[in-house]
């Protein structure tokens, strides 16, 4: 496998940041030619390195709880594992390796998560399976599949543009008795948003054309309100090394918060101190769930060294466990398909 250039790792950089940037001000940050800009982001889609998502807030989907799964499936029960999840109507990620999976659903109430995870421990398809069910209506998914972060570190990229992206949080606006059920029109133009990877997908068009850029009003509308983010996201099973470094470890960690943990003070000594960036990071009262990156090859230097990960994680976890599995084994049976959460399209859109 060839490595990759230097105009490639900055293009990545810039593409994972996912700010709604022109292209003037996209090419001043990666200070590249224009032609070979336009030609690595192509490529960096046509290999898989990058895809392009638009991720919902699930308060506007009547969906404000979100739980996550952490699960070691049977070896003679897999792939029943992963037909199980998969066709919960909730479930919007699965990631399946070869030893564990990871499955995100988005719930209409809190006791959801715990009735996916008891009728899998009824089925005996996997060993104890625990959620993690949270309201994302606050800070409780800081980091949400956000791997600017990580690529940042591992490419030497001095800071990030918009590290870290999470999930929910406070709608600007929004009535204290709750948002009110989508209009007919707001259920079109989130859906057409939802499905427009994988409708470009279907149409043959290259994924470095399914961005922002060039929305309808009632689209672009959903985005300035926080309802829907566009985001860039990582294949790093699918990216070659860049002098000799490459993401090809998916370590996942749980455990269970000691009194006094701080998520915030967590996340910034990892961050500072440790150089560890989580892709992705969610705090419940009695569980904390992170994702990160273990990286091949020699780090990038640190000044003054890098602070031990292990007794880090132990000044506010107990009861951790950690789970490690090559990038490369790792499928996505569901991709972020946030679009099976709504109807499917029946008629073009009534006017607002």
């Amino acid at each position: 496998m060839r490595a990759l250039t230097d105009s490639e790792a900055r293009v990545i950089a810039v593409m994972l940041a996912a700010r709604p940037d022109r292209e003037k001000e996209r090419l001043r940050q990666v200070q590249i030619p224009r032609s070979t800009y336009h030609a690595v982001r192509r490529r960096a889609y046509d290999e898989g390195w990058l895809r392009d998502r638009y991720i919902p807030h699930p308060v506007p989907l009547g969906r404000p709880w979100v739980t996550f799964l952490l699960a070691r499936p049977f070896a003679d029960r897999f792939a029943d594992f992963v037909q199980e999840v998969g066709k919960d109507e909730g479930n919007v990620v699965l990631w399946s390796g070869t030893q564990v999976c990871l499955a995100v659903f988005f719930h209409p109430k809190p006791t959801d998560g715990r009735k996916v995870s008891d009728r899998l421990a009824r089925l005996k398809l996997a060993s104890a399976p625990a959620p993690l069910t949270v309201s994302v209506d606050g800070p409780s998914v800081p980091v949400y599949f956000d791997f600017e972060g990580l690529w940042c570190h591992l490419a030497g990229t001095e800071g990030t543009l918009e590290y870290p992206h999470g999930l929910g949080g406070e709608l600007e606006g929004a009535p204290e008795d709750g948002l009110p059920a989508l209009s007919r029109h707001q259920e079109w133009a989130l859906g057409e948003l939802l499905r427009r990877p994988f409708t470009a997908e279907a149409q043959g068009k290259g994924g470095h054309l399914v961005g922002p850029f060039g929305l309808p009003f009632s689209q672009r509308r959903m985005l300035q309100r926080g309802w829907i983010t566009h985001r860039t996201l990582l294949e790093p099973g699918r990216l070659p090394p860049y002098q000799g470094r490459s993401p090809s470890q998916v370590v996942l960690v749980s455990g269970t918060p000691i009194a006094g943990a701080q998520p915030p003070v967590l996340f910034q000594t990892l961050t500072r101190e440790c150089q560890v960036f989580p892709f992705l990071l969610a705090v419940a009262d009695d569980r904390w769930l992170l994702g990160a990156l273990g990286g091949d090859g020699p780090a990038p230097a640190a000044p003054g060294g890098r602070r031990p990960v292990l007794p880090t994680l132990r000044e506010s976890l107990q009861g951790i466990e950690i789970l490690q599995e090559p990038a490369a084994n790792f499928t996505a049976p569901v991709d972020h398909r946030y679009d099976r959460l709504l109807p499917p399209p029946a008629t073009p859109s009534p006017k607002p």
